[in-house]
């Protein structure tokens, strides 16, 4: 490949910064005592996920953006056992767990889905 990939061109990118931007904004409402706990890995995890698209974006071979694109889908899979957590111990609620659960599957479909392309 003779330059990067526009990661700002790939959709799943753009729903992996709008999910993270509602993580946040879900966070903010949790306990203070939680900010260091289950609230940073919930951002940290969920920002991981675009991040990681981005990065692999300029990595020259469809191999190492793979590499890149399965450790964005681990993250994503971070992020909905940590949502179920949230949800089992109150809080989220069940309506905004069903909301942000279903971003996290469409962006784990969508990360699935290109994976499977770059390794064809």
């Amino acid at each position: 490949m003779d330059k990067a990939r526009n990661f700002r061109n790939y959709k799943v990118w753009q729903d992996a910064v709008e999910y993270s931007s509602m993580i946040y904004q879900e966070t903010d409402k949790m306990p203070w005592f939680e900010k260091k706990g289950l609230c940073d890995q919930l951002q940290r995890a969920a920002v991981s996920i675009g991040s990681n698209i981005a990065e692999g974006s300029a990595k020259p071979s469809n191999v190492e953006f793979a590499h890149y694109l399965d450790t964005a889908l681990g993250s994503a899979y971070e992020v909905e056992t940590q949502l179920l957590i949230a949800n089992k111990i109150g809080y989220i609620d069940n309506e905004k767990y069903k909301e942000l659960h279903n971003g996290i599957i469409n962006i784990e479909k969508q990360l699935a889905g290109l994976i499977r392309s770059l390794r064809q």
